[in-house]
C-alpha cells in the first residue's frame, strides 16, 4: 500500500532544502520553488513529494500542473 503524502512545515523544509527562509518565498514568488498549501487558518506547509521533485532537480522544477512547452 502506497503511504499518503506527508505535509511537511516551514522548519523541515529549510533543514531539507538549506535555503533561507525568506530565500523560499522569494522563489515561491518567481514561481521556480513549490508554494505552500493551507492546512489551517494560522498554518500552512507543503508536500513532501513537491519539496522532494524540487530537491531532485530544482533547476527544471515546475508546478506538476504546468505542461511543457517546446519552442
Amino acid at each position: 500500500m502506497r503511504e499518503p503524502d506527508r505535509i511537511i512545515r516551514l522548519k523541515t523544509v529549510l533543514a531539507r532544502t538549506g535555503l533561507s527562509r525568506s530565500t523560499i518565498y522569494r522563489k515561491i514568488a518567481e514561481g521556480i520553488f513549490p508554494a505552500q498549501i493551507r492546512i489551517s487558518v494560522n498554518g500552512a506547509g507543503w508536500h513532501e513529494s513537491d519539496i522532494n521533485r524540487w530537491i531532485t532537480d530544482p533547476i527544471r522544477w515546475r508546478p506538476k500542473n504546468e505542461s511543457k512547452i517546446d519552442d
